[in-house]
């Protein structure tokens, strides 16, 4: 498993019976999580002293129950990156702290190379990747369909720092954005996908991962550079097998790049009961010897 254990400001403290008790910096979120079928007594304190709770309504969606003031928005920090968390729609927060495993591995391919490595981050959400990718010394392009998604990345590229950087943000359909920059000729070294398992583009493009998720990576292969590093997907959809992302990587980059395929579980760490929570899956190809 590609375990992110190396958090300081975010823990899950407990999980039992549908939901997990995170520490978020100061703030004690408690939200649902599906996969979390199994039992325990609640026996940590900060079960009964949370900020806030995530219900699920039975008509689907669901809101937040605050029994604390929280700030319109907060941070938390992982090793050099700053990011802004808020409740949101949906029980997100604005940050998948599981994708820091990820963050390690490619930063450390990026810091290694003597040129700049050109990184293109698709389905970028808040830019947890792309802040890591420039952090490490990466040119990235960001490219995500929701706008407002976009400027907070570039708030968090600014709470670490890295306003300074070459970072370029792109709101549009990924697939779209893809095949223009192939018939630009543009390249690049690394290229991060994190796609929903449905979704819109911003005119209205609908995006569901089983019909899609082929034929985008392959396309994207085409935007590899000759020099490629790595390419990474994630996916959190269920009913799709964790060998589903790892097949499509081996007929698609390493077939044209050869190289080397590393599949997992993502995972986080419960500090209290020596548990790991799943939290998707990745798959990851790399230039062999890099």
């Amino acid at each position: 498993m590609f375990l992110a254990k190396d958090w300081n400001d975010y823990e899950i403290l407990d999980c039992s019976e549908g939901e997990k008790l995170e520490r978020w910096g100061d703030k004690i979120l408690v939200r649902p999580d599906p996969q979390i079928v199994w039992k325990t007594s609640k026996d940590i304190p900060q079960w009964r002293r949370a900020d806030a709770r995530y219900n699920r309504s039975k008509s689907g969606g669901g809101s937040w129950q605050c029994y604390r003031q929280l700030p319109d928005m907060w941070t938390v920090s992982y090793k050099n990156l700053t990011f802004g968390i808020k409740p949101m729609g949906f029980k997100h927060t604005g940050l998948f702290p599981e994708q820091a495993a990820n963050w390690d591995w490619f930063s450390e391919l990026i810091s290694a190379k003597r040129e700049e490595v050109s990184v293109l981050n698709l389905f970028a959400y808040t830019g947890g990747a792309t802040v890591a990718a420039a952090a490490a010394g990466a040119r990235v392009c960001h490219v995500d369909a929701a706008r407002g998604m976009v400027a907070w990345a570039k708030e968090n590229a600014a709470l670490s720092g890295l306003s300074d950087r070459p970072i370029r943000y792109i709101v549009d359909d990924v697939k779209k954005f893809a095949q223009r920059e192939i018939r630009r000729g543009h390249k690049y070294d690394g290229i991060i996908m994190d796609p929903p398992s449905y979704g819109r583009g911003p005119g209205g493009e609908v995006w569901k991962i089983e019909n899609e998720i082929f034929d985008l990576i392959e396309l994207c292969t085409e935007l590899l550079s000759d020099q490629a590093l790595f390419f990474l997907v994630n996916s959190y959809t269920t009913g799709l097998s964790g060998s589903v992302m790892d097949n499509i990587l081996k007929l698609t980059v390493q077939k044209r790049f050869g190289g080397e395929i590393r599949s997992d579980e993502v995972g986080l760490p419960v500090m209290t009961r020596g548990l790991v929570l799943p939290c998707g899956y990745s798959a990851r190809w790399q230039r062999s010897g890099a």
